[in-house]
């Protein structure tokens, strides 16, 4: 027996009634995404459950049975993680040993990161002409080293210098679905961020 066949999954599941079944690929979905660190992505979770099987609306139904739980499966980009809702961050912080987790940004690196974010992909070149200045290379390898940022396809210009963009790491941190939950600039301006 080969080390595929002893780990073969039955996803589609037919000895089962429909219903037992759904519940079946409910539960096989929250471990998953209970046991990854990473948000995952559909087609991790499409590999435990039938063919016929909605992702999304298993999720959706997982969603609806965990309201009012201390954590949520929560989407990011084109995946999924669970994480603790934000209500219990109190309580986290007071009973455990959370470690230094520090995503604290001083204003410019927070200026710098909204440039990249807002403009991506975006050079080096690109960054200093947004701040005047050429952007300090530590402050971009803590973006690096804290998962926010990655490099991006190469500029099209001369020299094809290398692009920044944002991450999944972003997503995650800034808690949002995808780019598209970034603010507008008229809403920037609203708060006295934008100009």
């Amino acid at each position: 027996m080969t080390k595929k066949e002893e780990t073969s999954l039955d996803t589609e599941l037919e000895d089962l009634p429909p219903e037992l079944r759904w519940r079946e690929w409910m539960g096989r979905i929250e471990a998953v995404i209970f046991a990854s660190a990473i948000p995952v992505s559909r087609e991790a979770l499409q590999k435990v459950v039938g063919k016929g099987a909605s992702v999304e609306l298993l999720i959706e139904d997982l969603r609806v049975e965990l309201a009012g739980r201390s954590f949520e499966i929560a989407r990011v980009a084109d995946a999924w993680i669970m994480r603790t809702r934000a209500g219990f961050a109190e309580a986290i912080r007071a009973a455990a040993d959370l470690g230094d987790q520090g995503m604290e940004f001083t204003p410019y690196e927070m200026a710098v990161l909204a440039t990249i974010a807002f403009h991506q992909p975006i050079s080096r070149a690109q960054l200093k002409e947004v701040f005047g200045k050429d952007i300090n290379r530590d402050l971009i390898g803590r973006l690096y080293a804290k998962d926010l940022i990655a490099t991006g396809p190469r500029s099209p210009k001369r020299g094809a210098p290398y692009t920044y963009v944002t991450t999944q790491g972003f997503l995650l941190t800034f808690d949002l679905q995808s780019l598209r939950d970034l603010p507008d600039q008229e809403m920037l301006e609203d708060a006295g961020l934008g100009g």
